[in-house]
């Protein structure tokens, strides 16, 4: 290179060699993984890891000029839950591919990061530096590499969505969650008319295009289901698709009968419902099902007396897992504690008794700062990228308080959604850094560059003078 070559030539170049050095790496890392995983680990588990990993390996391989596009390879795989089952790990397909997206968007995404996604950060890093605390006095490896995933689920979401975002790519990663929540929603139909056909009306648990459990597949759909229902006018998403796909989605979620799914899609609905203004037919369609289906299977299981029920079987956890609570109640007794103490040999199915349990007073403390913290800063976000991050996060939440909070699919998918739309308001300010609105923020566009103000505006009820 010349002496004389401008700076801006050295930082093309030096970002060209990074993005080549982490593809190859990933893709030496991952064709050896691949083969271990379907050579030593024969069967269906390893079957779908192995294609999850080599649907990465195909990203790095095509796209030698488009670093993030191995991100955006992960879209898909990150509503893969099966187990990876390499190296005596428990790690999933999703987090495989997860981390993968991480690498990629930390080396090669835009800096700086944007003020709303430097507070979420900062609110996470305030939960691991509280929880800390749990992984120094408990010593044991589940303890300490749980604290790493628990920091990947939310912030490394946040920052391989933001890059998506960030680099123009937000069409592309929401068609490819869309588009996996399909596939997996048709095999919950699947399943669910041939369990019909032989008299079972329960719910389903898919078995197509590989077994999941009810709650799964319920609360994974319902993350996809907001995409199609919101379909940001800045994603440049067409209705003609995105419609019949919201669809085929709620019919899944409502064959799953996964209560907290439905619950989680209601509570979200509001939010929208809250944020734009007029009325939602979708809260309606949501709302009476949901509230008939939590309220008639409860009322069932409780005149059962069946203590083996999920009603009954949900209480005596609860009261197990406070008992356990009140022998370490400071600190906890470590992430991940169920795999090493056969005292309470399970995960907690509530996201504060998990937290309280994992990792005492002073994680529940952070945990609950950092939730309140992240809705604070989505809400005060302009309302045509931050509905849906706020949909997304704030039915994450809801569905945890009936359910498992840290399972990898289920968290971070969400807060993925929420740096998608942090990245592509990110986006639209710096093309147009002179064109802003009242609130400071350039009106939103499609991605050929074009403004929809005036629908917008519409769409939340506001003129075009903002009142």
């Amino acid at each position: 290179m010349r002496a004389d070559a401008p700076p801006v030539r050295f930082r093309e170049r030096a970002a060209d060699w990074w993005a080549a050095l982490w593809r190859w790496s990933l893709l030496a890392i991952g064709t050896v993984v691949a083969t271990y995983v379907l050579l030593d680990r024969a069967g269906e588990g390893a079957l779908v890891t192995g294609i999850a990993i080599a649907a990465l390996i195909v990203g790095v391989v095509v796209t030698t000029s488009k670093p993030l596009a191995i991100a955006l390879m992960a879209m898909p795989a990150l509503f893969v839950a099966q187990r990876a089952g390499f190296g005596g790990s428990d790690v999933s397909a999703s987090d495989v591919a997860l981390a993968a997206a991480f690498g990629t968007a930390v080396l090669l995404g835009h800096r700086p990061y944007s003020r709303e996604l430097r507070a979420m950060l900062w609110f996470n890093l305030g939960y691991q530096f509280a929880t800390l605390f749990t992984v120094i006095v408990n010593p044991f490896v589940q303890n300490t590499v749980e604290w790493f995933h628990a920091w990947l689920l939310i912030s490394g979401a946040l920052v391989v969505g933001w890059a998506i975002g960030r680099a123009g790519y937000a069409r592309w990663a929401f068609t490819a969650m869309i588009a996996a929540g399909c596939v997996l929603a048709a095999g919950t139909i699947i399943t669910g008319v041939l369990q019909y056909a032989g008299g079972n009306f329960g719910p389903v648990y898919p078995d197509i295009p590989w077994p999941m459990h009810k709650n799964f597949v319920g609360t994974a759909l319902a993350f996809v289901a907001l995409i199609a229902y919101v379909h940001p006018p800045w994603a440049g998403l067409s209705t003609r698709w995105t419609r019949p796909a919201l669809w085929l989605l709620l019919i899944a979620i409502a064959m799953s009968q996964s209560r907290q799914a439905w619950i989680g899609l209601v509570v979200a609905a509001i939010v929208i419902l809250v944020r734009r203004g007029g009325q939602s037919r979708l809260l309606l369609a949501l709302a009476v099902p949901a509230i008939w289906l939590t309220v008639s299977m409860v009322l069932e299981q409780v005149e059962s007396q069946n203590q083996h029920n999920s009603t009954f079987q949900r209480l005596e956890w609860f009261r197990e897992v406070y008992a356990y609570w009140k022998h370490a109640p400071i600190f906890g007794h470590g992430l991940r504690f169920w795999y090493v103490d056969p005292t309470l040999p399970y995960q907690p199915p509530q996201a504060e008794l998990e937290v309280a349990a994992s990792a005492g007073l002073v994680g529940l403390a952070a945990f609950i700062t950092m939730w309140i913290g992240f809705t604070v800063v989505l809400w005060r976000v302009d309302k045509a990228y931050g509905t849906l991050a706020l949909a997304a996060v704030l039915s994450r939440i809801v569905q945890a308080q009936f359910d498992l909070f840290w399972a990898g699919v289920q968290t971070s998918v969400p807060f993925v959604i929420a740096g998608i739309c942090l990245g592509a308001m990110a986006l639209q300010r710096s093309s147009n850094p002179s064109d802003t609105d009242a609130a400071g923020l350039a009106p939103p566009t499609d991605p050929r560059g074009r403004s929809f103000t005036l629908p917008y505006d519409r769409a939340v009820g506001r003129s075009a003078d903002g009142r």
